[in-house]
């Protein structure tokens, strides 16, 4: 199965909950008030959110193209940005945010895996010293993709975890270090410190360094996972979204509404359990995929 199968399945759930209602409803072809209301409400109910579904209509309402040509072609506008990589450093510094639970440390190991299948030597930081799991969970990913984990015991100081990690790719030099993250959003002000602590010194060890900072959001969460994006990105300079568990919600609706309201661009999408099911965000292909 090809990624775009892939992806169209992963998005089953979402697909068939709303936007296939959606394509009927536009087919008719008719863009009246009693069409943009239930349009207006299949949209929040797929967690599109109020506010970028009232952007969607509005946009709607100004095309005189076929009104599903028309969707397809607002939803591609509003997702499309930049997805590449900073990885210009020496090594290159990804820090991986979000709250627990998300995925963040199976994304760490996913683009590991991936990075190195690009032959890059890559090396992960367990840099989540609050739960022993979280650990644990690399070091089992580190041997399964024979990728190097720097870590230390529970309870360690996080941003020392950082430090060696890069200071054992410069020496060995490695191209990319991966940090894994606490993200334990209910000690917000400690989350928040522990998090500049770790770039504040990564930043002295490498030019620019992180340079990317990746938020995991997990879209089973919903509006919820808008919430959590806001926050994340108060805190800390986040670059990119990576949108994982697409596959198991009806309302992936969520994703249009995080890089809507936070302008934040979706970097990777995950919509299954395997490495390869962790891929680079194309709006294209989203789209298609919700509304084929």
């Amino acid at each position: 199965m090809g990624f775009f199968e892939r992806l169209r399945k992963g998005l089953e759930k979402t697909r068939k909950s709303f936007f296939d209602g959606i394509k009927q409803l536009l087919k008719a072809g008719r863009i009246d008030e009693e069409t943009l209301q239930e349009l207006e409400e299949l949209l929040i109910a797929a967690d599109v959110g109020h506010q970028t579904t009232t952007w969607i209509i509005e946009k709607l309402k100004q095309e005189r193209d076929d009104p599903v040509v028309s969707l397809k072609k607002i939803l591609v506008e509003l997702l499309e940005a930049d997805t590449t990589l900073n990885l210009t450093g020496s090594p290159s510094v990804i820090s991986v945010v979000g709250v627990n639970g998300s995925g963040k440390t199976t994304t760490v190991a996913k683009l590991a895996s991936q990075f190195q299948a690009m032959g890059k030597s890559v090396v992960m930081a367990a840099a989540d010293t609050f739960r022993a799991a979280a650990i644990e969970q690399l070091k089992v990913w580190g041997e399964r993709i024979n990728c190097t984990v720097i870590a230390h015991g529970e309870g360690a100081d996080p941003a020392a975890v950082a430090y060696d990690a890069v200071n054992h790719a410069k020496s060995k030099s490695k191209d990319i270090v991966i940090i894994d993250t606490a993200g334990r959003l209910h000690t917000k002000k400690n989350l928040m410190e522990e998090l500049r602590k770790i770039h504040r010194v990564v930043a002295k060890l490498v030019d620019g360094a992180p340079h990317e900072v990746l938020l995991v959001i997990d879209a089973t969460t919903g509006q919820n996972g808008l919430v959590q994006a806001r926050i994340f990105k108060e805190m800390v300079n986040v670059t990119g979204l990576v949108i994982t568990k697409l596959d198991g919600t009806a309302k992936g609706g969520v994703a249009l509404a995080i890089k809507h309201e936070l302008s934040l661009p979706i970097k990777f999408i995950g919509v299954g359990e395997s490495v390869e099911d962790l891929k680079p965000f194309d709006a294209n292909q989203f789209v298609e995929a919700l509304l084929s």
